[in-house]
C-alpha cells in the first residue's frame, strides 16, 4: 500500500531537494546552461556547478570555452575570469558571496565550442543569497517561442522531439496558450518552475528505462486533458483563464482525487 501511494505521488514531487537547479538557454540559443548549487549563505565558500548542454541532444556538450563573473549591486564579487576551457563540458567553481545577503547576478559567457571560436553568447542568473533560492532572469519572449524551447521531459519520455505527443504540447503552447497575455504570463512563471527540475528528470529517464515507461503512463492523462483545448475557440483573456483553470482542476482530479479515492476504497476494503 505504501509503495503504491508513493508511486502515485511521484509526478507531484520530482523537484530535487538536495540542491538548487536552474537551466536557461544562452541568448542566441546555441547551448543550454545548467546551474546547480547547494543553499548559499553569505561569506561561505559555495561550489557552483555549471553544465553546458546541447539543446538538440540534451547531452553534455564537451570542449567549451567560457568565462564567469558574479556581481552584486553593480560591484564585482568574482571574476571576470579569463577564458577557461572545459573538456568535459561541466565545471565546479567555488565562489564566496561576501557582500551579505541579497540578490547577486551570475553571468556565464560562452566563446568557443569544440575548439572553434564563436561570437560570445551569454546567460544570466539571479541568485538570492541567504534564502537558498536561485531565480533566473525570465527568458526573452522570442526564446519561449523557439522550436527547441523546451519540452524536455516529454522529449525524453517519447524519444524524439518529432514524437506526436511532443508536437502536441508545442502546438498547444505556441498556438493557444501564448496567444493571450494571461497565457504568456503563465508560461513565463511556468518556465522558471519547469526548467528547475526538468533536465534532471529527463536525464533520469534516459538512465532508467523503467522510469521512462512509468512517465509515459503518468503523462497520458495530462495529454488527453490538454487535447481538449484543441476543440475550443479561445478569443479572449476570460476564456483563456476559464479553460485554463478548468484544465488545472481536471488534472488535479485525475492525479490526486482519483488515486486518493482508490486508496481510501482499498483501505476500507482491507479494514472490512
Amino acid at each position: 500500500m505504501k509503495i503504491l501511494f508513493l508511486l502515485l505521488l511521484i509526478p507531484l514531487f520530482m523537484i530535487p531537494a538536495f540542491a538548487e537547479t536552474q537551466t536557461l538557454p544562452t541568448d542566441k540559443g546555441t547551448l543550454d546552461v545548467k546551474l546547480t548549487h547547494d543553499p548559499i549563505e553569505p561569506d561561505v565558500l559555495t561550489k557552483m556547478n555549471i553544465d553546458f548542454i546541447n539543446p538538440q541532444t540534451q547531452k553534455t556538450q564537451v570542449h567549451i570555452d567560457y568565462s564567469v563573473v558574479v556581481s552584486k549591486d553593480g560591484e564585482t564579487v568574482f571574476g571576470p575570469t579569463q577564458l577557461i576551457h572545459t573538456s568535459e563540458g561541466e565545471v565546479n567553481i567555488p565562489i564566496d558571496f561576501n557582500r551579505g545577503e541579497g540578490m547577486y547576478s551570475m553571468d556565464v559567457e560562452v566563446e568557443g565550442i569544440l575548439f572553434s571560436p564563436i561570437p560570445p553568447e551569454s546567460v544570466s542568473f539571479d541568485i538570492l543569497v541567504g534564502e537558498a533560492q536561485a531565480q533566473p532572469i525570465t527568458p526573452p519572449e522570442s526564446n519561449v517561442n523557439e522550436e527547441n524551447g523546451g519540452c524536455l521531459i516529454a522529449t525524453a519520455t517519447y524519444g524524439s522531439e518529432l514524437a506526436p505527443q511532443v508536437q502536441q504540447l508545442r502546438e498547444l503552447r505556441d498556438n493557444t496558450i501564448l496567444s493571450t497575455e494571461s497565457g504568456m504570463a503563465f508560461m513565463s512563471t511556468f518556465n522558471q518552475f519547469y526548467y528547475s527540475f526538468s533536465p534532471s528528470v529527463a536525464d533520469f529517464e534516459r538512465e532508467q528505462p523503467v522510469f521512462k515507461e512509468f512517465m509515459k503512463i503518468s503523462l497520458t492523462p495530462m495529454l488527453t486533458s490538454l487535447s481538449l483545448l484543441n476543440h475550443v475557440n479561445i478569443d479572449s483573456e476570460e476564456e483563456m483563464l476559464g479553460y485554463g483553470i478548468s484544465i488545472v482542476l481536471l488534472n488535479i482530479g485525475m492525479y490526486v482525487g482519483i488515486p486518493l479515492f482508490g486508496i481510501l476504497k482499498l483501505y476500507q476494503f482491507k479494514k472490512d
